[in-house]
């Protein structure tokens, strides 16, 4: 009689899309259920044997983590990390991972959307038709991107397929990103400094994590050192940018506009100042959010949950690679 399998425990937080769990098929020895982001009590009771974790977009707290003692990886379907403790994590030898590339594609392609909406006031139009006022059309004077310089900030997965994308417009690209080295040679004029950058760009697009040396990138200084008319566009964490001074330069005519799918509370407060204002395109944090992009992270977050457990995680995926050794 051959032995036992001693059964892994993985919860997957708040439900994947549907063909992510068909990676489960060819694992009978791991046991696996969803669960909604419940409120922290009934969650901590829901992980308290979990060797795995998937989560979306809930936060995880210390509180809650505390309740498994078992746990070795925590499988995030996405990119961005900020709702789990990753300090805490690294001290309880906890591997923290992420969908790597799984939605670059998309993001990137949303940011260039956002682009293209800002620089052709694409809100306001869209509601002046809505509204019966085609005479709009006489007023609204949008700007090409073509022959623009676009300043790119994290030249990371996305970062990088947002500069080949506006390549393709006949941008010219500047990178700059003051954390990771930027390989050499590169196609792209590169600005050592975040300022030398800013000072000569259209438009700006940022693709950076949100950590205590980020928040604010995009300040009142930040924003007044931006040619007039320039454009702000950011797919990656609300923080980065400094809404209220954002606001009041795009109202003055300042800047042209700006293209934004993360706030710094989400959702947006009914009385958010954002709202106002029609050169500012806004959409709900949905940049990762397509079909394929979807199918994509369900099943790579699946896959490092699993291969977290197996003890044989890509180094690549993970953002705290110092508990694996």
């Amino acid at each position: 009689m051959g032995a036992l399998r001693t059964l892994r425990k993985l919860v997957v937080i708040e439900p994947l899309q549907p063909d992510a769990y068909s990676v489960l098929e060819c694992r009978p020895d791991i046991e696996w259920n969803v669960v909604d982001h419940e409120p922290p009590i009934r969650l901590a009771a829901a992980i308290a044997d979990a060797h795995a974790l998937t989560v979306r977009v809930g936060p995880l707290t210390e509180d809650i983590l505390d309740a498994a003692p078992n746990l070795r990886v925590i499988s995030r379907h996405g990119v961005g990390y900020d709702n789990v403790p990753v300090e805490y994590c690294t001290e309880r030898k906890i591997a923290v991972a992420v969908t790597a590339n799984a939605n670059s594609t998309s993001v990137a392609e949303h940011a260039i959307h956002l682009m293209l909406s800002a620089a052709r006031a694409g809100a306001e139009a869209d509601s002046a038709v809505r509204g019966g006022n085609f005479a709009i059309r006489s007023r609204l004077v949008g700007r090409e991107l073509c022959g623009k310089t676009l300043l790119v900030v994290g030249y990371g997965r996305i970062g990088q397929k947002v500069a080949a994308l506006a390549e393709a417009f006949g941008m010219n690209v500047v990178v700059h990103d003051p954390y990771v080295a930027i390989p050499q040679p590169c196609s792209h004029t590169v600005a050592e400094r975040l300022e030398d950058g800013i000072t000569s760009s259209d438009i700006v697009s940022l693709h950076l994590p949100l950590t205590p040396e980020t928040k604010g990138l995009l300040g009142p200084a930040e924003l007044d050192l931006l040619p007039e008319s320039a454009i702000v566009i950011n797919v990656s964490r609300g923080g980065l940018v400094d809404e209220s001074a954002l606001v009041s330069r795009v109202k003055e005519g300042r800047l042209f506009g700006a293209g934004l799918d993360t706030f710094e509370t989400e959702p947006l407060a009914a009385d958010s100042p954002l709202l106002d204002e029609p050169r500012i395109v806004l959409s709900p944090h949905s940049a990762a959010l397509t079909d394929n992009s979807l199918k994509a992270m369900g099943i790579l977050a699946i896959r490092n949950a699993i291969d977290g457990i197996d003890g044989k995680l890509n180094p690549a995926m993970v953002v705290n690679p110092e508990v694996l050794d």
